[in-house]
């Protein structure tokens, strides 16, 4: 059986905070027990919190071509300025700005957010590098506790062709992020030969049904009794190569 147990009792989160320390402390105080194998599926926003990456918009100076977007799309021309400077390249810049990070992830307006942040002049970025943030936060939980676990930093994007928005993983660490299922065989004995599943990304989804995108204040959740592949995988191998990808 698999459970989604969210943690309650997380503070909110400041610059040079602890996560794994207050990850422990929120499990303990809700009484519930880190075993072996558990998932911990971490919000994007706090790991930026801890990690310094925020921006104060007020220290923003907005060029012309960030002046012209955000009246076109209705955005603080200061938070369309750090888009851009978060942007490797502008993908589309139609219904939305969708770019490519220079993580090599693509999203809307570069994973720039200001929702969950206090005050009106204060914007995350995206984890300078979410594989680190991951294999960190995961060797300490593991010194805390004394089990293995695995770790997946996520945040929400959208989709090509699909509406709504679904948590998604940017950085994996503990657990293979791909499930091979080639040459497995169906219920009637065919022989798979494409299927690949992107078992990070679908476990990050499952978490959002807890930690939910407005005052949940849920920004942890533990996934037990998955059954995932041990490993150092890359959330890289989740990404679809440029010559791959049909819909940029």
């Amino acid at each position: 059986m698999i459970q989604i147990i969210g943690l309650k009792e997380i503070p909110i989160i400041r610059e040079g905070d602890n996560i794994p320390k207050l990850i422990v402390e929120a499990a303990e105080a809700q009484g519930i027990e880190i075993k072996n194998k558990d998932i911990f599926v971490i919000a994007q926003t706090i790991v930026s919190r801890a990690e310094g990456s925020v921006v104060d918009l007020n220290t923003v100076i907005p060029s012309d071509l960030a002046i012209r977007t955000g009246e076109k799309f209705e955005k603080d021309p200061r938070q369309v300025e750090v888009i851009f400077r978060e942007a490797r390249q502008i993908v589309r810049m139609e219904y939305a700005i969708i770019t490519e990070t220079k993580h090599g992830f693509i999203c809307a307006n570069s994973g720039v957010d200001k929702s969950n942040m206090p005050g009106e002049n204060f914007v995350t970025l995206l984890p300078k590098d979410p594989e680190k943030s991951a294999r960190e936060i995961r060797t300490e939980l593991e010194r805390l506790t004394g089990v293995k676990v695995a770790v997946i930093i996520s945040d929400t994007h959208g989709r090509p062709f699909r509406e709504g928005a679904i948590n998604v993983a940017l950085g994996v660490s503990g657990m293979k992020p791909l499930w091979d299922r080639r040459g497995d065989v169906d219920l009637f004995g065919y022989v798979l030969k494409s299927t690949i599943v992107g078992i990070a990304d679908e476990l990050a989804s499952a978490a959002e049904l807890i930690m939910g995108e407005a005052d949940e204040g849920i920004p942890v959740v533990i996934i037990r009794g998955f059954n995932y592949i041990e490993g150092e995988g890359s959330v890289k191998d989740l990404m679809r190569s440029p010559e791959k990808d049909m819909f940029r």
